[in-house]
């Protein structure tokens, strides 16, 4: 059962409550593989990412996050862009209601090994061709597009 539920541009979601900083992570290999986890909350793939919390920085969120959720350790080596469309919402079961506003890092695995966590029913390495026939969320697949991009300057929106 999701304890999350997605709203994009939708009339009928609920009007959001917060805002929280949080992070994706763009993570690829040196073979070009982007690194994504099945989400324990709503079943979808996605960038391993989080909140972030008090007394870190955010490049060490994302470092925290990608090792939490993956078994990954990262170095963070650029940012993606800044995504805080007010037009997605994210729902969750105990009431909180969260306009998005995630910073998506580009990242470079230096160490670790794949494992799930309690936020991941798996976690895998993908073809970049891979990529269209996974279930993602419209939001995850404009930071990937954005991701593989590499434009010189991030994108802000």
């Amino acid at each position: 059962m999701s304890r999350r539920t997605d709203y994009f541009n939708d009339p009928a979601a609920p009007k959001a409550n917060s805002i929280v900083p949080a992070v994706t992570a763009f993570v690829v290999n040196d073979a070009g593989d982007v690194l994504l986890e099945q989400r324990s909350d709503n079943g979808r793939w996605g960038m391993p990412g989080g909140v972030q919390e008090v007394g870190e920085n955010i490049a060490s969120t994302v470092v925290r996050e990608v090792l939490e959720e993956t078994g990954i350790h990262v170095k963070v080596v650029g940012l993606v862009g800044i995504f805080t469309d007010p037009g997605h919402v994210i729902a969750f079961a105990d009431g909180e209601v969260r306009q998005e506003f995630s910073l998506c890092f580009r990242a470079r695995p230096i160490g670790g090994e794949i494992k799930v966590s309690a936020e991941s029913f798996a976690v895998q390495w993908f073809r970049r061709a891979e990529l269209d026939s996974l279930d993602v969320s419209p939001t995850t697949r404009r930071r990937l597009e954005e991701g593989f991009r590499d434009a010189e300057v991030p994108l802000i929106s």
